[in-house]
């Protein structure tokens, strides 16, 4: 996202920031900024930077690519100068050469290292090359008193310069390394969470781990609205879109975009030229995603798991039993696509993290792969048929009662293990399930799920949730007597801190919005947005 269209993640922006402030003050937090692809790790970034003035600590944002060591070597040199130069009043010149002499005057000892390590690359000596590219922070400090905030973006890519032992050289600076400081960001979170727990786990200069999410559904709501200010748009365009995109800033803003350029299109148009059509953005990013990824070996068993899964197949004991296979078996043929941040392993199912591209493979690449006409204007209609139908059902979901969706998700329940947020659940299969009025003065609305050895009581809030409200809810509860009973809040509002401390000592489970549709998203229904 550029500038003028950022949005939210201030909780982001006050922790990355206080961390940069922190390092002129002594206290150096080495940081890793973890998230899904096109979650908006970046324009978190690049937004503090495009605020960011401290004369003492300057910041070197540098994107990792697949390159050499010598063009990597020569970007982050002349990132690093022209990082210490900007705050200098002169005008500046995106030129290595220029940048070295005009820094000359003022860090010669460092500027001389620099000369040193550029012809160290041209000669191809990789040895030792990459600890003293990130020794020049140091170097820097030394001679200038600027301390230094050094950011590789999608950092996994450094493996691939063909760096000798890069994190064992590493871990040894970050140990002495004092007045630099590390953000690293990487949509390779599996990867990069074994990198931080084996290769760069140290006693000091540990990475702090940030995850960040996508938009929640009252940010996306805010969003929209923000985007749409002008133009024709209902509110149950907003929410369904809400759905759609699950959160992601870049979809949203590509989708958003398309529809203000378009109106007073139809959203199914407008979707079906994104996606559908071959000249659609999201259509090309998905191709040319796909084409990568099936030059990959065995990428045909991988589809095959993809296929099933973008199909409503997430429960793994099913995609083993259609595929015939054990469940080792598809555990091993499901390891890489975990590996890679395409699926996750939430409990006993597996979902796509990429809901849209989920939705793409399903409507647009598999219907073109079985279709038995060429005729791109009969498949198109059939997509928009799809579109409109898939709106319309979350239209008939979306108009249903809290009370009613919950009840049409707990039928869905076979005992399968899930996981919400980062508690397992099992989702037991109620023999019967049936609407209960709760005595709380705030909490009227409430369910009985029953099987023969477990017991849910769960209570509606529409409004703030109180201490109160859990006490008086722990209170209700003591009616029901069973040995597994789970006890579950569920919260239309923000659940405040203390509340969820009162509901830790009544031994109440409390889920807000986005916790539910965590559960919808594992039986792919559409979420609840309220």
């Amino acid at each position: 996202m550029n500038d003028q269209i950022f949005f939210g993640r201030q909780q982001y922006l006050d922790l990355i920031t206080k961390r940069m402030r922190d390092l002129r003050a002594g206290y150096r937090q080495n940081m890793a900024i973890l998230g899904d692809e096109l979650v908006g790790k970046t324009s978190i970034i690049l937004k503090i930077l495009r605020q960011w003035h401290d004369p003492c600590v300057i910041a070197v944002y540098v994107e990792t690519r697949p390159e050499s060591l010598q063009a990597f070597s020569q970007r982050f040199i002349g990132t690093l100068l022209y990082s210490f130069l900007s705050n200098s009043g002169r005008p500046l010149q995106e030129n290595l050469n220029f940048l070295i002499e005009k820094s000359t005057p003022y860090i010669p000892k460092t500027v001389e290292k620099i000369r040193s390590i550029l012809i160290s690359t041209q000669k191809r000596r990789s040895a030792a090359l990459f600890a003293d590219l990130l020794s020049l922070g140091e170097n820097l400090y030394q001679e200038s008193g600027k301390h230094c905030v050094i950011i590789f973006d999608e950092f996994t890519n450094l493996e691939r310069m063909g760096i000798k032992n890069i994190y064992c050289e590493w871990s040894k600076l970050l140990m002495v390394h004092k007045n630099t400081l590390y953000i690293i960001l990487s949509s390779r979170i599996a990867k990069t969470r074994s990198i931080l727990a084996k290769e760069l786990s140290l006693l000091f200069g540990n990475f702090e781990v940030v995850t960040v999410e996508p938009f929640d559904t009252k940010s996306c709501e805010q969003y929209l609205a923000s985007r749409f200010k002008g133009y024709d748009i209902g509110s149950r365009e907003i929410r369904f879109l809400v759905n759609f995109c699950a959160g992601y800033p870049f979809y949203l803003n590509v989708i958003t975009a398309a529809v203000c350029q378009s109106s007073p299109k139809p959203l199914a148009d407008v979707l079906e030229y994104l996606l559908f059509d071959t000249e659609g953005i999201l259509y090309q990013r998905f191709s040319l995603w796909l084409k990568r990824f099936t030059e990959l070996s065995n990428s045909e068993e991988d589809l095959g798991v993809l296929r099933l899964i973008s199909a409503g197949h997430t429960k793994i004991k099913d995609i083993a039993h259609i595929l015939k296979l054990t469940r080792a078996q598809l555990a091993s043929k499901a390891a890489r696509l975990l590996e890679l941040d395409i699926l996750t392993r939430t409990g006993d199912f597996l979902t796509i993290n990429d809901r849209v591209f989920s939705f793409w493979f399903m409507a647009v690449y598999q219907e073109k792969l079985v279709s038995l006409t060429p005729a791109a204007q009969h498949q198109k209609q059939q997509f928009i048929e799809h579109i409109q139908a898939m709106i319309q059902e979350f239209h008939v979901q979306a108009g249903k009662p809290l009370l009613e969706r919950m009840m049409d998700l707990l039928r869905l329940f076979q005992d399968d293990l899930a996981q919400v947020e980062r508690k397992k659940v099992r989702l037991t299969q109620f023999r019967e399930i049936k609407p209960v009025e709760m005595t709380a003065p705030r909490l009227r609305q409430g369910l009985l799920g029953r099987s023969h050895d477990a017991l849910w009581v769960m209570a509606l809030a529409q409004d703030t949730l109180t201490e109160e409200d859990i006490t008086a809810f722990a209170k209700e509860c003591k009616k029901y007597r069973n040995k597994l009973e789970l006890r579950i809040i569920i919260s239309t509002q923000e659940i405040e801190m203390n509340v969820h401390l009162r509901a830790l000592e009544e031994k109440v489970i409390t889920w807000n919005l986005e916790q539910v549709n965590q559960i919808c998203d594992l039986f792919s229904r559409p979420r609840v947005i309220v």
